[in-house]
């Protein structure tokens, strides 16, 4: 059998459908299987052995606009898959995989897309399964038959290759880590909008206390676009961080994380891929909720202020941004000494 799944969009929802994704393998071990995936989800997949193949789809590039959508369908046709597994929520990803004409196409009943699909499966009612989006994508397992009952991982874990790892070491050490020093991972952006983001000065001043009393090295990660933030907090720090912002990409992401011993961050992907990695996990979260977004890790510490309009999920706050300014410094900075416990090198 040749199965064709289409990954989400989102690194943190990729990490959090790896449970789903390890099922479908485990389900059907003989299975060609094949992940439809935007690049940079691909690069996080790439080393986890839960498909034969992975196939990028790059809508700002090869596939723009309706003639490369075209071309990516007659590529998914050519292949002959004999059922899509559609995990994105989009109504792009059914007609995608109508397009390529694979004749069983299972996914949730949303987007107004159930007349694409051969199997348009119910959407959970609130409360009906746990509310982590981890069970959402191991729901659409159970209610397709793939799945007996929903699994309950506490951890998800990503696996970096041994070669990565000593990669990613010489790579820190090149940009100024010391060998042997406590390294704070700090990812103060987040792609899904400026809600989501703490203020710089707060990073900065956390950071600073923490520094007041441990010996450490901060090592600043994010996109291009983020070198903003990470500018600003570097300004404040009393101590010059490591600044990798705009210099390396996700594929790289996994083992540099791998590799630092605490993780400080927004509720993001860069949160969710240190987890994976086995970093303690301070996360502030805002207008989103933890219920549903958490890191699934053991060792994460939520630094959170609920006034009554969170979570709204919006991506920008239509006010005062009240659920981020509410969380102080010396609230994240104690969240940050509590984990930091449980570093072996501190």
């Amino acid at each position: 059998m040749k199965i064709m799944i289409r990954a989400t969009n989102w690194v943190g929802d990729a990490i959090m459908a790896l449970p789903a994704l390890r099922a479908v393998r485990q389900r059907h071990p003989d299975a060609k299987i094949s992940i439809v995936a935007r690049p940079y989800v691909a690069d996080i997949y790439r080393e986890q052995q839960v498909c034969d193949e992975l196939v990028l789809y790059d809508p700002n590039g090869e596939h723009r606009g309706w003639g490369g959508r075209e071309k990516l369908a007659a590529d998914l046709r050519n292949r002959k898959f004999d059922v899509a597994l559609l995990l994105q929520n989009a109504f792009d990803a059914a007609w995608l995989a109508w397009r390529a004409q694979i004749p069983r196409r299972i996914g949730y009943a949303r987007d107004a897309r159930s007349f694409l699909l051969t199997k348009a499966i119910p959407l959970p009612r609130p409360g009906e399964i746990p509310a982590h989006e981890k069970f959402y994508y191991l729901e659409l397992l159970r209610r397709a038959g793939w799945l007996d009952q929903l699994i309950d991982e506490p951890y998800i874990a990503l696996r970096v290759p041994d070669a990565a790892r000593q990669h990613a070491i010489e790579t820190l050490i090149d940009a100024g880590a010391r060998p042997h020093a406590l390294r704070i991972a700090v990812g103060s952006g987040a792609s899904y909008g400026s809600a989501k983001c703490w203020p710089p000065d707060r990073f900065a001043k956390a950071l600073n206390a923490l520094l007041t009393h441990n010996d450490a090295d901060v090592i600043l990660f994010g996109t291009p676009g983020e070198l903003p933030v990470s500018t600003a907090i570097a300004r404040e720090l009393q101590r010059d961080p490591i600044n990798l912002t705009g210099k390396t990409s996700i594929a790289d992401l996994p083992a540099l994380l791998s590799q630092c011993h605490l993780f400080l961050g927004n509720d993001s992907g860069a949160m969710h891929v240190a987890a994976a990695v086995g970093l303690p996990v301070v996360a502030v979260f805002g207008p989103t909720d933890p219920e549903g977004t958490a890191p699934v890790t053991p060792r994460v510490a939520i630094v959170q202020q609920k006034p009554y309009c969170s979570p709204c999920f919006l991506r920008r706050c239509p006010t005062d941004h009240r659920c981020m300014t509410g969380v102080t410094p010396a609230m994240v900075e104690s969240a940050l000494q509590s984990l930091l416990a449980e570093v072996p090198s501190a």
